[in-house]
């Protein structure tokens, strides 16, 4: 007798109150209130950390299309994508306006996308090229992303913001617009009715990129205060 495997299709609400999610927003907030004001050299930190995932999603994303079997989740990513690479404008890429925006700021942006990767900056990276090996580990690490990407791009542009005196970062604000329509992709991506094992490896895999992001910015954090306690070091 053949018997049928359940399946569920509330795969975006069951992520949406992931505990492992919210530690995430609440480290975020306690790293924006806790590093206090930032010199330049310790805000380099955060920039050049930031570069290496950032320079990589669209990477990540192309491959997640490419193992994708459902053509709607394949289009509900690649409007991400094509937003994230500019929306035919190489000029407007997440990458380009990053780099624009701390020029902006009076960082030289050769330093800033050549400051080494610290361990845990590899290890997020190199979350996201194993996840984009599999359509449902692709997935989870898509829709974490989209759902605390403003919140930790606000943290970084807030910090940002105390070095310079600058409040007009255009960098944050292609976020504030464009980030919506990005959550909205990636709950698309997620409708199709999974089974409760398919939805599970969704789950954990989310679960993992969240973890990834926590110790991203421990370590991030962790550099700050030392450099605070021994500003001339190396």
């Amino acid at each position: 007798m053949l018997t049928l495997e359940a399946t569920t299709t509330d795969t975006p609400e069951v992520l949406a109150n992931n505990p492992v999610r919210a530690d995430l927003v609440t480290y975020l907030n306690d790293l924006e209130q806790g590093c206090g004001f930032l010199n330049r050299e310790q805000v380099l930190i955060i920039l050049g950390q930031w570069y290496h995932p950032l320079h990589y999603f669209p990477t990540f994303l192309a491959r997640l299309i490419s193992v994708t079997p459902s053509l709607a989740s394949q289009t509900f990513i690649s409007r991400i994508l094509w937003q994230e690479l500019g929306e035919g404008d190489p000029g407007c890429a997440h990458e380009r306006i990053y780099l624009d925006t701390i020029v902006d700021g009076e960082f030289a942006s050769e330093v800033v996308t050549r400051v080494p990767r610290l361990n845990a900056t590899r290890e997020l990276v190199a979350g996201y090229e194993t996840a984009s090996q599999g359509y449902l580990s692709g997935l989870g690490f898509l829709y974490g992303t989209e759902v605390v990407d403003l919140p930790m791009v606000s943290t970084i542009g807030e910090l940002m913001g105390r070095c310079t005196g600058k409040r007009d970062l255009p960098w944050v604000d292609i976020h504030v617009r464009q980030e919506p329509d990005h959550v909205k992709s990636s709950n698309e991506a997620l409708q199709p009715s999974f089974t409760v094992g398919e939805q599970q490896q969704i789950i954990e895999h989310a679960e993992q990129m969240w973890r990834l992001w926590i110790d991203f910015f421990r370590s991030i954090k962790d550099e700050i205060l030392a450099d605070k306690q021994h500003p001339h070091r190396g």
